[in-house]
C-alpha cells in the first residue's frame, strides 16, 4: 500500500543515495505560457535520473536473504543505474538485462557501476521477460522497474520535495511510462493536498496508460515508435494501474517532433541536459489551457548519449527555423554565385553549407543547381531572405535541410 507513513520512511530512506534537487524557476516557460513554470531536476541525481529512489528504497525493504541472492531487473537504462547503485551500496550481486536498443552511454554507466548488463529484446517488454526467466533459473530476486508498490512509493517522494519547496503548487507534470512514478507521485500529491493536479504525459508513439485510461483497465499496445526510450513501454503496471487511474487527474499525449524543439530550449535557457523522456513534461507545458497557476514540470531524466544530442539538436535548429534550405537555378556565367551570397549576407545570413551542381542540365549555359544551408534567427528571419532573393530575381525553393 501506498501509504502516508510508507512515503515518509521513504523519504529519509533516499536521501542516503540522492543529491537534493531543489525546484529550478524558469522566466522562459513562464512567459511562454503564462504560468509560473519551475522544474524539479531529477536529471541532476547521481545516476542521471530519479530511479535511484524506487530502487533504493525497494531494496531496503527486502530480507538479508533477498539481497544475498542477487538482484536482477531489466530497463532501458535509468532503472538500470538505480539498481546498479543501491545493489552497490549494499554490496550484493546486480544483474540488468537492456533492450539492444539501449543508448550506449546508459550501458556503459549501468556497468561502471558494477552490474553485468545483458543485452536482449528490442523493447522493454522483451527484456522483462528474459529477466523473469533469469530470475527464476539462478534465484535472483527481481526488482521490477514500475509494478512494484515499494518501487513507486521511493519514487513518490519526489511530491514530498514538491511541496516542501512550494507549497502551493497548483499542478505537477509527470512523464509516464510504465506508471510507477506517476502512481508515487500523485499518490502522495493527493494525500498531502487534494487540490493539487497531477497530469501524466506520454509520448505520443507509446501511450500505454492513456489507452488504459480510456478502457478502464490495463491495455497493452502492439509496439512502440518513440524516440522516449525511457518512456517506450507496451504496457502499464497492472499494480500500480490502479494508483495512477484514481490520482492522476488527466493525462496528455505529445509527438517526438515536440522534444525535439524542448530540448534546444532546455539547453539554450537553462543550459541543462535532459533526456526525451525527461522532456515529456516540458513539451506539455503548451498544450495546458491554464494561466495563473503555480506548474512543477518533473525532468525525470538526463542520461543521453552525445550522437543522439546532436542530432536532436540539429533537428530542432531546423524545427524552429534557424537552420533551413533553398533551392534555385542559375545562368551558368561567372558572378551569379557571388551575387546570391552577397544577398544572404546582406540580410545577415550565415551560410554554412553550399552545393553547386553544374550537371542538373544537359544546357549548362541554361542553369546550374545551386543549394544553400542557411543559419537564420527564426521564422521573420528566413522569411527576409528568401524575399530577398525572390526580390533579386531568382526563384528559391525551399527544400529539406541538411546538415
Amino acid at each position: 500500500m501506498l501509504t502516508l507513513n510508507a512515503f515518509e520512511e521513504a523519504s529519509e530512506k533516499v536521501k542516503e543515495v540522492t543529491q537534493e534537487t531543489k525546484l529550478v524557476y524558469s522566466p522562459y516557460f513562464s512567459d511562454r505560457t503564462g504560468n509560473k513554470v519551475y522544474f524539479k531536476p531529477e536529471n541532476m541525481q547521481r545516476t542521471g535520473a530519479y530511479k535511484v529512489r524506487g530502487a533504493y528504497y525497494k531494496i531496503s525493504t527486502m530480507t538479508p536473504e533477498e539481497r544475498e541472492r542477487g538482484l536482477i531487473t531489466a530497463s532501458a537504462g535509468n532503472h538500470a543505474q538505480g539498481v546498479a547503485y543501491a545493489a552497490s551500496k549494499y554490496g550484493v550481486k546486480a544483474v540488468i538485462v537492456m533492450p539492444e536498443t539501449t543508448p550506449f552511454i546508459k550501458v556503459e554507466r549501468t556497468r561502471a557501476l558494477g552490474a553485468e548488463v545483458v543485452l536482449h529484446g528490442n523493447v522493454f517488454d522483451e527484456s522483462a521477460a528474459y529477466a523473469t526467466k533469469l530470475a527464476e533459473e539462478n534465484g535472483y530476486t527481481f526488482v521490477h522497474p514500475f509494478n512494484d508498490p515499494a518501487v513507486a512509493t521511493g519514487q513518490g517522494t519526489i511530491a514530498m520535495e514538491i511541496v516542501q519547496d512550494l507549497p502551493l503548487v497548483d499542478y505537477i507534470l509527470v512523464p509516464i511510462g510504465g506508471g510507477g512514478l506517476a502512481a508515487g507521485v500523485s499518490t502522495l500529491a493527493k494525500l498531502l493536498n487534494p487540490h493539487i493536479k497531477v497530469i501524466g504525459v506520454e509520448p505520443a508513439g507509446a501511450a500505454c496508460m492513456k489507452a488504459s485510461f480510456e478502457a478502464g483497465h490495463v491495455v497493452k499496445l502492439p509496439a512502440t515508435n518513440t524516440i522516449a526510450d525511457g518512456t517506450a513501454v507496451l504496457e502499464p503496471g497492472d499494480e500500480i494501474f490502479p494508483y495512477v487511474h484514481e490520482n492522476v487527474d488527466d493525462i496528455i499525449t505529445v509527438d517526438d517532433d515536440e522534444l525535439i524543439v524542448s530540448f534546444l530550449d532546455m539547453v539554450e535557457n537553462h543550459k541543462m541536459v535532459v533526456e526525451n523522456s525527461g522532456l515529456l513534461t516540458v513539451a506539455a507545458l503548451k498544450h495546458l489551457d491554464i494561466s495563473g497557476k503555480k506548474i512543477v514540470s518533473i525532468l525525470s531524466g538526463g542520461n543521453m548519449d552525445v550522437i543522439t544530442m546532436a542530432s536532436v539538436v540539429q533537428h530542432g535548429l531546423i524545427a524552429r527555423d534557424r537552420v533551413f534550405t533553398v533551392s534555385t537555378l542559375l545562368p551558368d556565367r561567372p558572378g551569379e554565385l557571388v551575387r546570391v551570397a552577397s544577398i544572404i549576407a546582406d540580410n545577415r545570413g550565415n551560410v554554412i553549407r553550399l552545393d553547386h551542381n553544374q550537371f542538373v542540365s544537359t544546357n549548362r549555359n541554361a542553369a546550374v543547381e545551386l543549394r544553400v544551408t542557411i543559419e537564420a534567427f527564426g521564422p521573420e528571419h528566413k522569411r527576409q531572405i528568401v524575399d530577398a532573393l525572390e526580390d533579386a530575381g531568382f526563384r528559391p525553393k525551399l527544400i529539406q535541410a541538411h546538415l
